[in-house]
Formats: structure tokens, sequence, C-alpha cells
């Protein structure tokens, strides 16, 4: 009875063992397959979620995938901290072992911020842009005539066709007709990683932050 109990534990410590060597590899190999698709530096950080790993090796699935970014910049627009999701990976061991690229995710969704620093730095000149709950508030100095006049101004923050516009409304110390000197666009350029499409923008402490998701995405080595 003792040396089937030891030989249980010796398996079941065995089975742990694998099961961390192969998540490990497996792991390695998403994380150099999202590396090429995102031209990141360096190897992305990827975590396969869900335990025991070699239940999920075996059939090829995996219902969650998470990977981190760090910071990618976009036609100079810097997005920090990007982090994403691999939701219902379809990955058949032989394709992992063998570096084919069969390998989808059914979706996949990812957020960055935008930095304070970034939106400013878009902004048109002498204007001060900071965040107030979801939205952002923009003050500073705008000519009138000759006259120069302090204002505030509560903006929006909306997709557009060229990027994310920061739109001004209710307005204080000028015009209203002032505002659309207060509003502005900050551009992207090129494609996010895996043609995911912006789905939601709104304000947080740190600046902007940016959602967005795609369907049926390939993860090619």
């Amino acid at each position: 009875m003792r040396k089937l109990l030891v030989f249980l534990m010796l398996l079941i410590v065995l089975l742990v063992v694998l099961d961390r060597v192969a998540v490990a590899g497996v792991q390695r190999d998403l994380a150099n397959r999202i590396a090429a698709a995102t031209d990141v530096e360096g190897t992305p950080e990827v975590t396969i979620e869900g335990i025991p790993f070699l239940t999920q090796a075996v059939s090829g699935h995996y219902p969650e995938v998470r990977f981190d970014l760090g910071t990618l910049s976009y036609g100079g627009v810097p997005i920090e901290d990007l982090k994403g999701a691999a939701y219902d990976v379809t990955a058949p061991l032989a394709d992992v072992i063998q570096n084919r690229a069969d390998i989808r995710a059914g979706r996949l969704a990812v957020s960055g911020t935008l930095s304070s620093a970034t939106i400013d730095r878009f902004a048109p000149q002498g204007i001060k842009v900071s965040g107030k709950g979801d939205r952002f508030v923009a003050s500073g100095e705008l000519m009138v005539g000759v006259q120069k006049m302090k204002f505030t101004a509560e903006m929006r923050a909306e997709l557009t066709d060229g990027g994310i516009r920061l739109q001004a409304e209710k307005i204080e110390g000028v015009r209203d007709e002032l505002a659309r000197l207060v509003s502005y666009t900050i551009p992207f350029k090129g494609k996010l990683p895996f043609d995911v499409k912006i789905t939601e923008v709104k304000s947080v402490p740190a600046g902007l932050q940016i959602s967005a998701e795609a369907t049926d995405v390939p993860l090619r080595g």
C-alpha cells in the first residue's frame, strides 16, 4: 500500500512538472507569434489561463490567453501598457510542435493608454487638457481679435476616420462658436496589432484608454 501511495505521489509530481514544462513551451511559441504580428521589441509576456494545461494542450483548445506588449508606437502616437487577451484559441498540439501557422483566436481584445503627455502634445498651442471623470477638460487662452481670452471647456472623446477626436463642448469664457478652435484630433496612421478595430475610448487617470477587438484572428509565426 505504501509503495502504491509513493508511486501515485511521484506520478502526480511528474505530471505537474510536465504540465509546467509544456505550458512554458506553448507560451513561448505564442509569444513569438504575437511578437511577429506586432513588431514589438523583445518578447511579450504570455500567460495561458486555466489548469491543468495538458488537458487544454491535448484538446488543442485554449479558452483564454493573455499577453502584455508594453508600449508600441503607431504613426508617432505611443500606446502605453498595451495588453490583450485571445479567447477560444485553436492550437492543435502538432501545429505548435511543428511551428505551423494554423493557430487562430475566435476573438481578440486589446486595451492601452494614451498618456496625458501625448494628449497635450497634439492639442492646439496654449491649451492644456486634463481628465474629469469620463470626460476631459481643456483650459488655456484663445486670441479673439487682438485680445487674449481665458476659457475652460469640457471635451468629449470620439472615434473618427482620422483617429480620436477631442470635441469641445460646454465652453466657458468665450463664444460657443470658438469651440472649433479648441477641438482637435489625435491621428492614427497604420493598423493596430492583429487589425483590431477601436471600439471605445474613455478618460482614465493616466490619460485616454482605448479598447479594440477583432474576431477570427490568425496567430502566425
